[in-house]
Formats: structure tokens, sequence, C-alpha cells
């Protein structure tokens, strides 16, 4: 976990794996459930570092403090 001082934001610093439950490629956003807890995160499409994805696809993801929540960013398709 790092605290970032000049934004004042928290952020979670550790690769999480998951698969995409839900992805609107024309709204841009969609959630990712985790496989190590089963939880899910709302992703952005501006959270993406690949140009899409899709319903059931493996990715690794980040998380960071959102305007309601821990959302997925930096998420990649996993290898």
């Amino acid at each position: 976990m790092y605290l970032c001082p000049l934004i004042n934001h928290l952020y979670f610093i550790t690769m999480n794996k998951g698969i995409v439950k839900f992805f609107n490629e024309s709204k841009g956003f969609g959630f990712i459930k985790e496989t190590a807890t089963g939880q899910e995160y709302f992703v952005h499409i501006s959270g993406l570092l690949v140009d899409q994805i899709h319903e059931n696809d493996e990715v690794t993801f980040e998380l960071k403090e959102g305007k309601k929540g821990l959302n997925a960013v930096n998420v990649r398709l996993a290898n």
C-alpha cells in the first residue's frame, strides 16, 4: 500500500489476477472478478493497458481507490 502525499490517494501496488465478468466496449466500462478472493472490481477503459478486453479473458491488474471504491487499473491480458 502506498499513500501518495501529493494527491492524498491510497494506492495498492500489487498485481492481482482475475477474469473479466463483463465489459461494454461502447460504454467503456465493466467488471473484473479477482480469482483469489471472488471480489468484483469496476474497470474503466482508461484503466486498460491493452486495446480491448472481453468477457472471460484472464487478466492481471492493480487496484486504485476511486470515487466509489476500489477500481481495477493497469489491466493486462494474463500470459
